[in-house]
């Protein structure tokens, strides 16, 4: 077990290597969570210097592949939690607008229960995530929800944070995160409906 921890650990003594070894999955793994190359490099580029400054923190439990990802993420979250703090007047829609496109509005009575059930997926989750054109329609649904939506949504589904975690990174209640959360799992249901269910048939 030792010489495992050892030759794990050995991958992180050339940091030269981390580049050719790691960069692209690192970039491709920061892209789909930012959608912004230049973003996404100068991401990539914080948790090499970050990985550098702590590796002699690294123990040798993980692979160093996983390490530099769990630090990669912690970067993303550290860039979402900054870009929703920051005010963004250019991006705020109307409450009418918000109103129009919310896919919650209109969806139940007012006791709470539905107008029109949502009709049941009768697929397999796991191929479904296999298939690339079912990821690329995903992806594209999630560049068109609200940054917020998207961001709790990434963070929940995608890497698998808690609500705590979703919380503290948008600076949000629980409360907020489950509605955020909901509406985007709405929205992006109807996105994915009419833009890979509707072709797919």
């Amino acid at each position: 077990m030792n010489e495992n921890r050892t030759a794990k650990k050995s991958r992180l003594d050339d940091p030269a290597s981390w580049v050719d070894l790691y960069g692209d999955l690192l970039y491709r793994f920061a892209l789909s969570r930012v959608k912004d190359p230049s973003i996404a490099e100068d991401i990539v580029q914080e948790t090499f210097l970050a990985a550098l400054k702590s590796r002699a923190n690294f123990k040798g439990r993980s692979t160093a592949r996983t390490w530099l990802i769990a630090i990669l993420k912690h970067k993303i979250v550290d860039h979402i939690r900054k870009k929703v703090r920051e005010p963004a007047s250019d991006n705020i829609e109307s409450l009418s607008d918000a109103a129009a496109n919310d896919p919650v509005e209109g969806s139940f009575k007012d006791d709470g229960g539905w107008l029109n059930r949502p009709a049941r997926w009768d697929l397999n989750p796991m191929k479904i995530y296999e298939q690339k054109e079912f990821m690329d329609t995903l992806y594209r649904c999630l560049a068109d929800l609200p940054e917020r939506q998207a961001a709790a949504f990434m963070m929940r589904e995608l890497d698998d944070l808690s609500t705590e975690e979703i919380c503290k990174a948008l600076n949000i209640s629980a409360t907020n995160s489950w509605v955020i959360l909901y509406r985007a799992r709405m929205w992006l249901r109807q996105c994915i409906e009419k833009n890979w269910l509707a072709t797919d048939c």
